[in-house]
């Protein structure tokens, strides 16, 4: 119920302000589940995302939306549980199969799941290497994958930014359906999972234009310096086979946000913006 409040009263507002576009949402279908596997640009792309779509997309968001403290805590919980997100420990271990189960029991009763599988956002608008969780809700579930993307979000609400650009108009892009039902019985294969989460995050490059770069996102996070852009070395085109020096540990499933999402990601570089159509 909070989540159509929600979107009753800010898909107009949104609307009006940034005059949002999307291609392809007719990908996405119309009963049933599947699996909506996003780039992460901007906190943003939590409204602009879901927007173009009749149905209700159900994300899992890290616990800490639900924790904080004071004011800014008070409507952080009352936003995420009104718009019917589901807290996820991000610690590992243990507590990232529950996160994967309570993905695939989204999936059972036939609902949309949301997830980002980069794990977190990008800090320079390059696109992240894929975590395997979103491979292993695909293959236990047999649900499709839609891979989605966010256009021009980066540049309208970057990393430090709290309020929105308006001079910005973002965008949503959704693909083809990805059938991975080939790989029945093989989720518990660490190049398998690579594979599939590889070939996924394929389709989201090529859907957002994005530069590529085989690292995870976290890594390059601790790494870079706060305000300094993480380089570009090492940027490269996924192929979407599997390589063993990539083959993930399943330590967590992906989740909205950072929420805790198995294997790395890999960082980007500020991709120049697609314009949508006027």
């Amino acid at each position: 119920m909070g989540y159509w409040v929600a979107k009753a009263i800010l898909g107009p507002i949104l609307a009006i302000l940034f005059r949002p576009w999307s291609e392809g949402a007719d990908n996405v279908p119309r009963e049933g589940p599947a699996i909506l596997a996003w780039n992460h640009l901007s906190f943003s792309d939590h409204f602009f995302g879901p927007l173009p779509l009749p149905r209700k997309v159900t994300f899992l968001a890290k616990s800490e939306y639900f924790t904080g403290r004071g004011l800014k805590g008070l409507i952080s919980k009352a936003f995420f549980r009104g718009v019917g997100q589901i807290p996820v420990d991000r610690t590992g271990g243990e507590a990232s199969e529950r996160a994967l189960r309570t993905g695939l029991r989204v999936l059972a009763e036939g609902k949309l799941l949301g997830i980002y599988p980069e794990g977190t956002r990008t800090p320079d608008g390059r696109l992240y290497r894929g975590k395997t969780g979103v491979a292993r809700l695909a293959l236990e579930s047999g649900a499709p994958v839609i891979p989605c993307a966010m256009i021009g979000t980066f540049e309208l609400q970057p990393p430090g930014r709290l309020l929105p650009r308006l001079s910005i108009r973002p965008g949503t892009r959704f693909g083809k359906p990805l059938d991975f039902s080939r790989y029945a019985g093989l989720e518990s294969d660490r190049l398998v999972l690579r594979a599939v989460t590889d070939e996924i995050m394929y389709a989201v490059m090529n859907l957002s234009g994005q530069v590529y770069v085989d690292e995870d996102a976290q890594r390059a996070k601790k790494r870079a310096k706060p305000g300094s852009a993480a380089t570009q070395d090492g940027a490269a085109t996924p192929d979407g086979a599997a390589t063993p020096d990539g083959a993930a540990t399943l330590d967590g499933a992906a989740t909205l946000d950072g929420a805790a999402a198995p294997d790395g990601a890999a960082e980007e570089a500020v991709p120049s913006s697609t314009p949508g159509p006027s």
